[in-house]
C-alpha cells in the first residue's frame, strides 16, 4: 500500500459514515482516533480543534463529521445545513495543515453536481447552478473541494475529495425528516406492516433516479484513499446506476414482507429528477469498485431495523 499513518483521526467517527470506518480502519490494524460532538469535540471551534490535532500528532485525517438531514430538512434548515457544515469543514482542513497532517480525506455529497444533470461527471462538477433543494449544504461541501484545491496551490497541502451518493445500510437515520429516502422507506413500511395498515405514502411521484451506496462501500473507498498517489481532483465513488423511488420502495416492500398498497403524494418534494455518477476514474485510481448489491444490502438493513427499533 506504500504510505504508513502511525495515527490516523476520524473526525466524526460515532456517525453514520464514521463507524463504517472506523470498522474498516480496525480490520486493517491501523491506529486511529475518533473525536466527535458526542465526545466534547466541537469541530465549530477553531482554537479548540486546531489545539487537539496539533497535540494528537495525527498524519492522516478522515473527514466524517457532517450536520445532515433528508430533503424535507434540507427545505427547512438551509441556514443550519450551510453554517455547520463551511465551519466544520474549514478548521479541520486548516487545523490540518498548521498541524502537518500528511492527507485530508475528505466526502463531499454528490448534491454538489449541476440539477440539471443526470450523470454526473466530475469534469463538469462546475457547469450549472445545485438543485435548489440541496444548495445550501451542496455549497458548503463544493467549499471544501475549493479549499482543499487552494491549499495544495500554496501549502502543498495534500486532500483527496470523493464524491458519493446517498449511502445507506445498519446504522443509518430512521426519522421521516432526517433520513433519505431509503432509511425513510424502510421505516414506513416496518411500520405499516407492524400495525396493519392498509397503505404505504411515499413522498412525492416516485419518478426520481437515485444511486444507493452500501455505507461499508463508501467507508473502504475512504480508507482506500489513505494509499492512492496524490489526487487533488474530485473522484465519483459510486456503483454507476440509479434506481426510481418506485422500484426502490418495491424492493423495500419486498424485503419487509409487506402486504399492503404504495401510494405516491406528488404534493411532498421530488428533488433533482436524476442523481447517477459515472465512476470510469475510480475504477482506474482505485483499481475496485464497491461490492454490496442493493437488493442484499437492503434485506441487511431491515434487518438491522428490525433488531434496533
Amino acid at each position: 500500500m506504500g504510505k504508513e499513518y502511525k495515527k490516523i483521526l476520524v473526525a466524526g467517527g460515532s456517525g453514520f459514515l464514521g463507524k463504517s470506518v472506523i470498522k474498516k480502519l480496525k480490520e486493517r490494524n491501523i491506529n486511529l482516533v475518533s473525536l466527535d460532538l458526542i465526545d466534547g469535540y466541537d469541530f465549530r471551534d477553531f482554537g479548540k480543534t486546531k489545539k487537539i490535532i496539533e497535540k494528537e500528532k495525527f498524519d492522516a485525517l478522515i473527514h466524517c463529521a457532517a450536520y445532515v438531514g433528508g430533503i424535507q430538512f434540507g427545505y427547512e434548515h438551509p441556514a443550519e445545513l450551510f453554517y455547520n457544515n463551511i465551519l466544520m469543514t474549514t478548521y479541520l482542513m486548516e487545523a490540518a495543515r498548521l498541524a502537518g497532517v500528511k492527507r485530508f480525506v475528505n466526502p463531499i455529497s454528490n448534491c454538489v453536481y449541476p440539477g440539471s444533470a443526470s450523470l454526473f461527471k466530475e469534469e463538469e462538477l462546475w457547469d450549472g447552478p445545485m438543485h435548489e433543494s440541496v444548495a445550501s449544504y451542496g455549497i458548503a461541501k463544493k467549499a471544501g473541494l475549493a479549499q482543499g484545491q487552494a491549499y495544495w496551490k500554496q501549502y502543498g497541502f495534500d486532500s483527496v475529495h470523493l464524491i458519493l451518493p446517498n449511502m445507506y445500510g445498519p446504522g443509518d437515520h430512521f426519522e421521516e425528516i432526517k433520513s433519505h429516502a431509503l432509511g425513510a422507506l424502510i421505516m414506513k413500511f416496518e411500520e405499516a406492516k407492524r400495525k396493519n395498515i392498509p397503505e404505504v405514502i411515499v413522498w412525492g411521484t416516485g419518478k426520481p433516479i437515485r444511486e444507493w451506496l452500501y455505507v461499508e462501500d463508501g467507508a473502504e473507498a475512504l480508507v482506500r484513499a489513505l494509499f492512492i498517489d496524490s489526487h487533488n481532483e474530485p473522484v465519483n465513488i459510486g456503483i454507476g446506476r440509479g434506481i426510481s423511488i418506485a422500484e426502490l420502495a418495491d424492493l423495500i416492500k419486498d424485503a419487509v414482507r409487506y402486504d399492503g398498497k404504495i401510494v405516491f403524494d406528488p404534493s411532498k418534494p421530488d428533488g433533482a429528477p436524476t442523481k447517477t455518477m459515472e465512476i470510469s476514474k475510480m475504477r482506474k485510481i482505485f483499481d475496485w469498485e464497491p461490492k454490496v448489491q442493493l437488493e442484499d444490502g437492503i434485506k441487511k438493513t431491515v434487518e438491522y431495523y428490525k433488531n434496533n427499533f
